[in-house]
């Protein structure tokens, strides 16, 4: 059985055998993985070890302190939360084995075509089109949007409707996209920052093979409650210090600027700082619930919870700073990597945070699934729950 001394032996000869400071980062990053040190809890030959989840902070404080490379993780955030998780739980040993180690690495980016301009909220209404062909492929038409790095990505997760005559949750199959297929058009969204990290990607007969289909037709529901539920958890569940992340900037702003300070905005100062603390708390014992399997419904809770707090804290932030917090670096139209709440002045945090409460699902849709999966009330009414999707009004 690994446990800790096990992996830190393994860091060590993995160090050993690949010093930092000597070997090519991607040299490093493929290493790590082909020794099962990436996902410890994955299963072996696919950058794991069968160890429990919760040593791989064993492992990162060994390589933290070693000085080894990360795998940039801002930048490939969606096929580390979403798309891997996915792949390993309903992928053939095909497509793990394609997938998953240059997905680790950032060899290949990924992105997620699942929002719609007419299935946002709703997102089983979504319209895009799979349809088979003689050759056993899919044709898809349609448009998604909301597309965090589409323009860098190699890989799309996609779900799209294969069956027009079934209730809209029962009509949906689950793909793997090529963003390189001459059918895919990427264009930018500008956002209230000035920049475009969403895109909108229309598809004009995309070719699909069967082979790139995950989950049964059908049920690309099911496997898209998988990416949904570790999406939410990777939005609003990322481990971090004590006065980590906006509410140590705020903090610090108010330690080194006392000629700003009132006592309305201390009392409140106060109370985002417990709630922050709270919400650090709480998200790591989300973490050690998922050592136990698949994410639930919690995470929505913690999205929820980060969503509501960015915001308050960019704008108690932007208030304490008065002229100062109105400051923007630069307006220029660009097309981002990732998004750097920490990184970027409080004018940014403040307009960036607004997205919080809708990206990954809205506040108003995870509120229902809190209220409904965890406090177990009772479900709003849905007159279309049992009404094929091809009849309902649009």
């Amino acid at each position: 059985m690994t446990d800790a001394d096990d992996l830190r032996r393994r860091t060590a000869d993995l160090l050993a055998a690949h010093p930092p400071a000597t070997t090519d980062r991607l040299e490093f990053l493929r290493s790590r993985f082909d020794a099962g040190l990436a996902w410890v809890h994955f299963p072996k030959g696919l950058g794991g070890l069968d160890a429990p989840r919760s040593l791989q902070a064993v492992v990162d404080a060994e390589l933290e302190v070693a000085g080894a490379p990360d795998n940039d993780p801002g930048r490939i955030g969606i096929g580390l939360g979403m798309a891997a998780p996915t792949i390993l739980r309903f992928g053939t040993d095909e497509q793990k084995q394609r997938y998953l180690r240059p997905l680790w690495t950032g060899e290949e980016v990924w992105c997620q075509l699942f929002s719609e301009p007419g299935a946002g909220s709703d997102l089983a209404a979504l319209a895009t089109r799979a349809v088979p062909d003689s050759e056993g492929d899919w044709i898809i038409d349609g448009q998604k949007v909301w597309t965090s790095s589409a323009h860098l990505a190699r890989w799309a997760i996609l779900i799209a409707r294969t069956d027009l005559g079934v209730p809209k949750h029962r009509g949906i199959s689950y793909f793997v996209c090529d963003m390189t297929d001459p059918g895919v058009e990427v264009r930018p969204l500008r956002q209230i920052t000035g920049e475009a990290e969403f895109n909108e990607v229309f598809l004009t007969g995309v070719r699909i093979p069967d082979a790139h289909r995950l989950g049964a037709v059908g049920e690309g529901w099911k496997v898209a409650q998988t990416t949904l539920m570790n999406e939410r958890v990777a939005i609003g569940g990322a481990r971090m210090p004590r006065e980590g992340g906006m509410i140590g900037i705020a903090a610090a702003d108010w330690r080194a600027r006392p000629e700003l300070r009132t006592h309305d905005l201390h009392q409140r100062l106060l109370k985002l700082w417990v709630e922050a603390e709270v919400a650090r708390l709480t998200g790591e014992r989300l973490r050690q619930q998922l050592t136990m399997g698949q994410p639930g419904p919690e995470g929505s809770g913690m999205k929820l919870a980060f969503a509501r707090l960015a915001q308050e804290i960019s704008g108690w932030e932007v208030e304490f700073l008065a002229e100062d917090g109105l400051t923007y670096d630069d307006w220029t139209m660009r097309r981002p990597d990732g998004v750097d709440f920490t990184g970027r002045e409080a004018g940014y945090r403040y307009l960036r945070a607004k997205g919080n409460s809708i990206e990954g699902g809205t506040s108003e849709v995870l509120l229902n699934i809190v209220a409904e999966r965890v406090l177990g009330l009772p479900p709003e009414p849905r007159t279309d729950k049992d009404v094929a999707w091809k009849d309902l009004p649009r």
